[in-house]
C-alpha cells in the first residue's frame, strides 16, 4: 500500500510542477518593438497640421520657407490629411497621422493651400521677403 502511496504522490507531484511552469519548456514573452519614428525631411520649414479650424488649421499660419522655398508638413491630428496649393503648382499628399509630407518647393512668391479632404483648412506659405500672396477663390 505503501508503494502505491507513494506513486501517486509522484504522479501528483510531477503533475504539479508541470502545470506550475516546473517544466524545461519555458517561454519568455516576446519583446514589443518600439515603433519608429518619422523622419522629418531635412532642408524645410515644418507645418503642423493640427485639424480642422479654418485658418486655425495649421501651426504656423503663415509660414515661412527655407531661402529655397522648402517646406513639409507634420500632421498632428488624428486623420489623414491631403495638403495642396490653392493653384495646383505643388502637392504635399496624402500626409498620415503622426507622418511629415515629403517636402516641397513652394513658389518665390508664395502660395495660398488648403486640405483637399477638407478644404475648410486653409493655410499661406509667404514668399521668402514675408509678403502674404493674395487669395482668391473658393479657399479663401
Amino acid at each position: 500500500m505503501r508503494l502505491i502511496y507513494g506513486a501517486l504522490s509522484a504522479v501528483a507531484l510531477a503533475i504539479l510542477m508541470a502545470g506550475c511552469g516546473g517544466s524545461s519548456s519555458y517561454s519568455s514573452p516576446t519583446p514589443t518593438p518600439t515603433p519608429t519614428p518619422t523622419p522629418t525631411p531635412s532642408g524645410g520649414t515644418i507645418v503642423s497640421i493640427v485639424g480642422e479650424a479654418g485658418n486655425r488649421s495649421f501651426n504656423p499660419n503663415p509660414s515661412t520657407p527655407t531661402s529655397d522655398g522648402k517646406v513639409a508638413f507634420l500632421n498632428s491630428d488624428r486623420v489623414v490629411h491631403h495638403i495642396v496649393a490653392n493653384d495646383g503648382s505643388w502637392d504635399a499628399g496624402n500626409v498620415n497621422p503622426s507622418d511629415t509630407s515629403t517636402t516641397v518647393t513652394v513658389p518665390s512668391g508664395g502660395s495660398p493651400f488648403h486640405c483637399s479632404i477638407h478644404p475648410s483648412m486653409v493655410g499661406v506659405v509667404n514668399s521668402a521677403g514675408g509678403v502674404t500672396p493674395p487669395c482668391s477663390g473658393i479657399y479663401c
